[in-house]
């Protein structure tokens, strides 16, 4: 795994600085420790970080082509890149190398803009064909890496694995965007292909960029997409039988590494199910690596050493304090942009680690979008029906009103909390799933945002990004619809980010044998009564491995990767939290009402609500503002550029908030 960067002068050959490119590459230390090289002619700059995985001796990057004309920084694995090498040799290639580097510049000779469609992988590189005078950029398919580009006012274009990457080239203007703020606090992450930054943007998923020498940058291209057609006549043993099979080929190809390799094993069925197949194709024990938590409502520890001691793996476990929040600012520098998952920290907690054991990780990350895992499925799938019983123009109205009127009550039993449901049966398909993974829901942020913000963004809502994903989903299956919108949202912006940030963070390579991007089209042909059939969800994947795991790991309830985030905001965090959301640098942005922003605070630490997502949302926000807006170029780099988790991990000296206020980050009229 590998941090890329670069400068394409897109209307000359103007002379690249190369000082601007070496903070560039250098602002990505901690992707590569290994090693690092630059490339530079009129007009271009490239910059690599190599974290050495395969072919440790002559992988080095960037990596040319026989005449040096094609050249390529890459961040990731091609994982089929051992079936591509001689048929890229039969077409008379020669290769200098035995990484899987090397196969990009020779398809790209072979193929063109084409040679992602044979990639199979994670991947985002940018190839530069001097004799074309082109730069290719790509994005693997499910955007399990990350890639961020900027086109300047002079024509500069800049690229980078990390937006502190553009943030140390120093001519990326901090002007954030209203619009990345609305999402934000809408979802908890800043949905593709926007940034927080006006003017800079995430290449999404499976698409590619392509500049040419004098001319303005195109629009990305789209190379792929998942079709649920539903329509495989496969019966449950056949089916168990496929993906079986097909699992195991996943897992096979990511367990190619000259490294030590291991898995994230957390007792859940997907990570359970990664480490019973690594375990039937290894010879020797599988490392595993699983965090335990000090509070048991949220440890799953028992459950992954069952797991581990069923294959005798070489199992590591760690507590985690219930009070380890000291990583807010750490958290809000690694990001770069807005993040409010909280399972950011225990997901930074189990890469660290790792990193002590492997270099290399499997995970179980995918599993609950492509086999319908998630509990809101099944929820979903229940208001499915229940609007189906009555006409939309009475829904709205009636269920409306009762959503309106019926009191939130986060202190009562989960049946008697029937005020999202309400909610949800007045709206359409698309907006009710929209209201049920939202963060703060329309009213609330209607509330939060100043009537200053509310006209900046004009009416924008992120239900939009939704809704365009929507239209292109091709189906009206109620469960692939919603499954089609997490791949293309929540999967992309929330878990792959969490993820890469967490892993690159200690120079760990994450691998998801479950985002393979054949077993995803493949498990779109199944019918959705394979993926959830009662209450049960995940039931393809649960029958399919009930001969390697226990009927206890498969079949009992989910927990997920939480932290007691309504305690710590009552409690150790009260303080900090009242400093931060009622302080002077969130003001300082006009976004936000006052008002709404006190009773916020007072209604939770007083036990009468549970704002405690809305509270952490705006607490990583206003962390944001302070490590990464505020900071300079310089102090940018030297955060994202520290190699020492340890040194990463330690609170900052200007973690609190009565910082003097700044001027607002955002223009308003």
């Amino acid at each position: 795994m590998c941090g890329i960067t670069g400068i394409f002068d897109t209307r000359g050959r103007r002379d690249i600085d190369r000082a601007a490119l070496a903070r560039m590459n250098e602002a990505q230390h901690h992707r590569g420790p290994d090693e690092g090289g630059v490339h530079v002619e009129p007009g271009l700059g490239l910059g690599h970080r190599r974290l050495s995985i395969i072919d440790l001796s002559t992988g080095q990057q960037p990596l040319y082509n026989e005449d040096g004309s094609v050249c390529v920084v890459f961040n990731g694995e091609i994982y089929n890149y051992r079936e591509l090498i001689p048929e890229l040799q039969a077409l008379g290639h020669v290769f200098h190398t035995r990484s899987d580097t090397e196969v990009i510049v020779h398809a790209w000779e072979a193929w063109g803009e084409a040679c992602v469609t044979r990639f199979r992988g994670m991947f985002a590189f940018a190839l530069w064909d001097r004799n074309r005078e082109t730069l290719f950029l790509a994005r693997d398919r499910l955007a399990v890496k990350p890639l961020f580009y900027a086109l300047l006012p002079d024509g500069s274009f800049l690229f980078g694995s990390e937006l502190k990457a553009l943030l140390a080239h120093g001519g990326l203007a901090r002007d954030l965007d209203p619009l990345a703020v609305e999402e934000y606090f809408a979802l908890g992450y800043v949905a593709e292909p926007r940034t927080i930054f006006r003017g800079a943007k995430k290449l999404p998923p499976a698409h590619t960029l392509l500049l040419e020498r004098g001319r303005p940058p195109g629009e990305p291209r789209e190379y792929w997409d998942v079709r649920f057609s539903l329509d495989n006549p496969l019966g449950l043993d056949d089916a168990c039988a496929g993906l079986q099979e097909k699992l195991r080929e996943s897992v096979r190809l990511r367990m190619i590494a000259d490294v030590p390799l291991g898995a994230f094993l957390s007792g859940g069925v997907d990570s359970s199910a990664v480490v019973a197949t690594m375990a039937g194709l290894s010879a020797d024990p599988v490392n595993t690596c699983s965090i335990a938590f000090d509070d048991p409502a949220f440890d799953e520890a028992a459950f992954a050493r069952t797991v581990a001691e069923r294959y005798r793996t070489r199992h590591h476990v760690e507590t985690v304090q219930s009070d380890d929040f000291d990583l807010i600012d750490t958290l809000a520098r690694l990001y770069d942009e807005p993040y409010a998952d909280s399972s950011a920290i225990p997901t930074y907690r189990v890469c660290q680690l790792a990193r002590k054991h492997v270099t290399v990780a499997l995970s179980g990350d995918g599993g609950d979008e492509s086999f319908g895992g998630y509990r809101r499925y099944r929820l979903h799938l229940m208001e499915e029906r229940m609007r189906s019983t009555l006409p939309f123009a009475v829904r709205r109205p009636l269920f409306g009103l009762l959503g309106r009127v019926y009191p939130k009550a986060d202190w009562a039993p989960r049946v008697l909390r029937a005020k999202t449901t309400f909610e949800g049966m007045a709206r359409g398909s698309v907006d009710a799933y929209f209201h049920t993974v939202s963060l703060l829901r329309d009213p609330m942020r209607a509330r939060l945002f100043s009537p200053r913000f509310r006209r900046e963004i004009a009416g924008y809502s992120a239900r939009e990004v939704f809704e365009r994903h929507a239209a292109r989903a091709g189906t009206d299956d109620p469960l692939a619809l919603i499954q089609y919108l997490d791949l293309k949202t929540y999967l992309v912006g929330d878990i792959n980010t969490k993820v890469d940030r967490a892993s690159m963070a200690h120079s760990l390579e994450v691998r998801e044998p479950l985002m393979d991007h054949e077993l995803v089209e493949w498990l779109a042909t199944l019918p959705s009564s394979l993926k959830i059939r009662g209450q049960e969800g995940k039931y393809l994947l649960k029958k399919a491995m009930e001969p390697q795991l226990p009927q206890d790991i498969l079949y009992r309830p989910k927990m997920g990767f939480a932290v007691p985030l309504a305690r710590w905001f009552r409690g150790p965090l009260r303080e900090r939290v009242r400093q931060a959301v009622l302080g002077p640098r969130l003001a300082a942005t006009g976004c936000f009402d006052a008002d709404y922003l006190a009773h916020l605070v007072d209604a939770h630490q007083s036990g009468a609500r549970d704002y405690s997502a809305p509270l952490w949302a705006l607490l990583m926000f206003e962390a944001f503002l302070r490590q990464v807006l505020d900071a300079a170029p310089e102090a940018t780099m030297r955060e994202g550029s520290g190699s020492s988790a340890e040194s990463a991990a330690k609170p900052s000296a200007g973690s609190s908030s009565d910082a003097p206020p700044h001027s607002p980050v955002i223009a308003l009229p």
